[in-house]
């Protein structure tokens, strides 16, 4: 069985996740912090940033996997599969700040209402209500 929704959601989620690695190695060049982080700074953020993605993102390939599997990921899975992956970049953007700043709240939005979309999609399939 093949699942596009997942697939290709897994590869924007490790595109996204390199992007932000990335984006740390960048602010532990310039600071010169090679172990740890820089005490709240930008160096912080971005780390956190991160790990929120992944702390996230886990919960949400799990959701679409299983949807698709049982036969239910028409192309709206698609669309909010793409929607929540740039609410990370959003909220990646967003953590550093500036004129960027309102991008963490949009991520942070959209992943939450994401994540509880796909628990309700998914209980009412397990229930057989859809």
């Amino acid at each position: 069985m093949i699942l596009p929704v997942t697939l290709t959601s897994a590869a924007a989620a490790a595109i996204i996740n390199i992007w932000l690695a990335m984006r740390i190695g960048r602010l532990r060049i310039q600071h010169k912090v090679s172990i740890g982080d820089d005490a709240g700074g930008p160096l912080t953020a971005r780390m956190r940033a991160q790990l929120n993605f992944v702390e996230n993102t886990a919960f949400v390939l799990v959701l679409i996997a299983a949807i698709e599997i049982a036969g239910k990921g028409a192309p709206w899975l698609a669309w909010v599969a793409a929607i929540y992956m740039l609410g990370r970049v959003a909220h990646g953007l967003g953590m550093d700040g500036g004129p960027l700043a309102r991008g963490r709240s949009v991520g942070t939005i959209i992943t939450m209402l994401t994540q509880l979309g796909l628990a309700i999609v998914a209980v009412l399939i397990a229930l057989r209500v859809i």
